[in-house]
């Protein structure tokens, strides 16, 4: 028999090798035991036989989660997903590059509480991804990945596409695993969409061997192709390893598949005790200051993001938003600050850290006064306690606690002597408005716009159904003093990671799950090379996205700095490059812009476009450069 082997040793060993790696290196283990959550969930039967495949067994797992779209590139490792998806009026969304999928993906569980979808095929569709998934786990987003494989059998044989992606999946995602059989799909997912909303949201990845999506006769037609026809042991051996291996896989055939319905997304109360301790320092207290983040805005099954909006408003506490909280208290609310923040965490004696973690953005916990008494409420331990321990560490969610202090609170009679220090950063802030005012009058270079006076003009004719994606930097920064998201949900930007190239996915979503809103971009012009080729997804699938491009023809965020520090301005400099013809090729429109005139026409004239709903616009806007944000580099 040893002899045989040795004879035949590329067809035997390679798939009996290839099998270890995959069965010995993937166990799906306990997770697959039935659990309380699910069990008492209402469940679909759904019978599986030989004319049904594994992509329709996922596509109706998606279905009774709630997802409405998945986004892809399409590859033959995945075509099943996406066909199961079409029969369950699940919207299929291809885009032209990996990154996009999981952007949007990212945007869809921002802007619904739902988890996003994002499916690609094998080796570099998977490795495509891999920035955008890292942005999602940073911004605690509920993402689940689905990523085709080769089978299990050539696994580690030489196979297409055929790579160790768990390798690289691993340390970005909150739990990845492997699927060997049929039978695994629907629990698997399950369990995927449980863990990636449960405590800190984020990305998990599911990877699909080819052979466990196709029908069964299909895949049986392709294992018939390496069954060796002699009776040798090494081929008897191999046939029957074959014969062993489809049978695992297709061991659900000719029985019913439970398939639970979507779980309700519910938070941990906060206690009485811990909500009573800080209305009592809050009334203790003259200088309080409220720092909202991402984390507040998470949708959950307790109360409406409406809900949220009004306890925040009512608390009368001076407030900072940042990232998805900005626009939380509307355009222009008495308790909202937006120019002082530094100030105000230099001399408030109370601080309310609501999802905010003290890293590079809050001087890793030392722009708040030393003294100040801190309340840190944040679902994320490890961030709850990052760099500054709080004086009061509280593990809730932040918007959960936020809704039941304010109805506890509406009792109470908190000190009427918050009045002069609501003025103080009322005039704070109202300088530094005038002082940007004046910074926008400012004449620039013929040929060019104040980039400052761009943005107070894109700002002024905003309806208020917009939401805004932000993609870039010294122009996107810029836009952060001057465009006022106007209501919730109604601003995306990447988060904590600083990622370039987020705008086509999230603005995608946008439209998709608000149809009835205007979606635009703020571009830079360097950022803006990301999206290029995503205005053919737009065109394609009918997505009227406006964006406006600050076109400095440079990377001027790092160029200021680099200027001046290492008297290079190397890798800085770009074109002026007439990015509104590129989208026109697309099927888009487009407008390019260099002095006020301009600007308000093609602002009018998008307006128009935008509101007919049938293609993208943009609006490439030739700005002078500027030192409004000099030193602005994050380290």
């Amino acid at each position: 028999m040893l002899s045989t082997l040795k004879k035949e040793p590329s067809m035997v060993m390679g798939l009996l090798s290839g099998a270890a790696i995959a069965y010995g290196g993937y166990k799906l283990g306990s997770y697959l035991k039935e659990n309380d959550f699910f069990t008492k969930l209402p469940s679909i039967d759904v019978p599986f036989t030989k004319e049904s495949n594994g992509g329709e067994l996922v596509a109706k797992v998606l279905s009774e989660q709630g997802v409405k779209y998945v986004f892809t590139l399409i590859g033959g490792h995945i075509s099943p997903i996406l066909a199961g998806c079409e029969k369950e009026n699940i919207k299929v969304v291809d885009v032209r590059h990996e990154s996009t999928t999981v952007f949007a993906a990212d945007g869809v569980y921002r802007l619904t509480g739902t988890p996003g979808v994002a499916a690609v095929t094998a080796g570099p569709g998977l490795t495509n991804t891999i920035t955008a998934l890292k942005n999602a786990q940073l911004a605690q987003s509920a993402v689940i990945l689905i990523g085709g494989a080769t089978s299990d059998l050539l696994k580690g044989r030489g196979s297409l596409q055929d790579i160790d992606q768990f390798a690289l999946v691993k340390p970005h995602v909150k739990w990845c695993t492997h699927i060997s059989k049929v039978s695994d799909i629907v629990p698997a997912l399950e369990r995927a969409f449980k863990i990636a909303v449960d405590g800190t949201p984020g990305p998990v990845f599911i990877e699909f061997p080819i052979d466990t999506l196709y029908p069964e006769p299909v895949t049986s037609s392709w294992y018939q192709k390496n069954k060796v026809q002699n009776q040798s042991i090494a081929s008897r051996i191999t046939n029957a390893y074959i014969s062993f291996h489809l049978g695992r896989i297709f061991s659900a055939l000719g029985s019913t598949i439970h398939i639970h319905s979507k779980r309700p997304l519910l938070h941990k109360t906060p206690s009485t005790g811990d909500i009573n301790t800080l209305i009592k320092k809050l009334k203790t207290a003259k200088r309080p200051v409220l720092i909202v983040g991402s984390q507040v805005t998470q949708i959950n099954d307790l109360y409406t993001i409406e809900t949220l909006q009004r306890a925040i408003q009512n608390l009368e506490i001076p407030v900072f938003t940042s990232s998805m909280s900005r626009g939380l208290l509307g355009s222009s609310h008495p308790n909202l600050f937006r120019h002082c923040r530094s100030y105000a965490l230099k001399n408030a004696d109370l601080v309310i850290l609501a999802g905010v973690t003290c890293d590079f953005r809050l001087g890793y916990g030392k722009s708040i006064n030393s003294k100040a008494t801190v309340f840190g409420i944040n679902k994320d331990q490890v961030d709850l306690y990052k760099n500054r321990s709080p004086t009061y560490a509280y593990q809730y969610d932040p918007g959960t606690f936020l809704v039941n202090l304010y109805s506890n609170i509406q009792s109470a009679k908190l000190p009427e002597n918050w009045k002069e220090w609501v003025d103080d950063l009322t005039e704070k802030d109202i300088d530094r408005n005038v002082e940007i005012s004046g910074l926008a009058k400012l004449a620039a270079k013929e040929g060019f716009m104040n980039p400052l006076r761009a943005l107070q003009m894109f700002d002024e004719v905003l309806p208020h159904k917009t939401i805004m994606v932000a993609d870039g930097g010294d122009f996107v920064g810029s836009a952060a003093y001057i465009v006022r998201p106007r209501g919730p949900l109604s601003w995306l930007d990447p988060g904590v990671f600083g990622t370039l190239g987020c705008g086509a996915g999230f603005a995608l979503a946008a439209k998709l799950v608000h149809p009835d809103y205007q979606v635009w971009c703020i571009y830079g012009d360097g950022a803006f090379g990301y999206s290029i080729p995503e205005y053919d997804t737009f065109v394609r699938h009918n997505l009227a996205i406006g964006a406006i491009i600050g076109n400095d023809a440079c990377w001027m965020q790092i160029m200021r700095d680099q200027k001046d520090i290492l008297g290079s301005e190397v890798a800085c400099n770009l074109a002026y490059t007439n990015y509104e013809q590129v989208v026109k090729a697309f099927g888009g429109e487009g407008f390019k812009v260099t002095n006020e005139a301009e600007l308000k026409l093609a602002l009018d004239s998008s307006e128009l476009i935008l509101q007919e709903n049938t293609k993208p616009v943009v609006i490439n806007c030739i700005i002078d450069r500027n030192d409004f944000r000099k030193g602005a580099i994050s380290v």
